[in-house]
């Protein structure tokens, strides 16, 4: 029986987690902490790295700092989601601002912890994330979903046909006449709603704006 045992063990799946954080002694810290959890923890600083282990190891989670040399964890988790990774993340970031929490979880992500608050409570949000449901740091938790609804009210329905447009790719005079606008006008509305999400480019709007679920997606 004790060979039965041994042999269903082996051939059981063997839990892999990537944690990805710039600073190595912080690095050092969560694996010690979480390495009776999962049979793998691989360690990377940046967020390419982060992206070619995804792509390379496909593991179960992830777990990223935000701001990271080369990609940030939630630029690293939108371009995974594009090319079909499925896996969930949790973000341990110094970041306690309601806004950037709300556009984690927007942009997909699956836990939102403060590196001061982590330990147990780390632990904990990775149980629920493998169980399937969402943790957010309680003291960032109720001030990101509102901010989270509010961000969604807050494109008038003129914007909001507008920035479809801008993401299939039609450029300002082609928005002007379907919409049957001026141009200026069309641009005051782009303006806009680069203002409201904080960007600076019409590439960076229309990848703000998939993160943050505005985009209807193509059935």
């Amino acid at each position: 029986m004790s060979l039965d045992m041994t042999r269903q063990e082996s051939l059981a799946p063997r839990r892999r987690l990537v944690l990805a954080d710039d600073h190595l002694l912080v690095a050092q810290g969560i694996e010690r902490l979480l390495e009776e959890c999962f049979d793998v923890v691989e360690l990377v600083f940046d967020g390419l790295s982060l992206l070619d282990v995804i792509r390379r190891e496909s593991p179960d989670l992830v777990i990223a700092d935000i701001s990271m040399p080369g990609m940030t964890g939630i630029d690293v988790m939108w371009q995974a989601r594009q090319e079909g990774f499925t896996m969930p993340f949790i973000f341990l970031t110094m970041h306690a601002e309601s806004e950037m929490a709300s556009r984690a979880i927007c942009a997909g992500g699956c836990g939102y912890v403060l590196k001061n608050s982590a330990g147990e409570e780390l632990v904990y949000a990775v149980q629920q994330v493998l169980d399937g449901r969402t943790y957010v740091t309680p003291t960032v938790a109720a001030n990101a979903i509102t901010s989270s609804h509010r961000r969604r009210r807050n494109l008038t329905d003129k914007q909001q046909r507008v920035l479809e447009y801008v993401a299939r790719g039609l450029r300002s005079k082609q928005i002007a006449f379907e919409l049957g606008v001026s141009v200026r006008t069309v641009e005051s509305h782009k303006y806009a709603i680069m203002q409201e999400l904080g960007v600076h480019g019409t590439l960076e709007l229309v990848r703000r704006a998939e993160q943050e679920g505005l985009l209807k997606r193509a059935s």
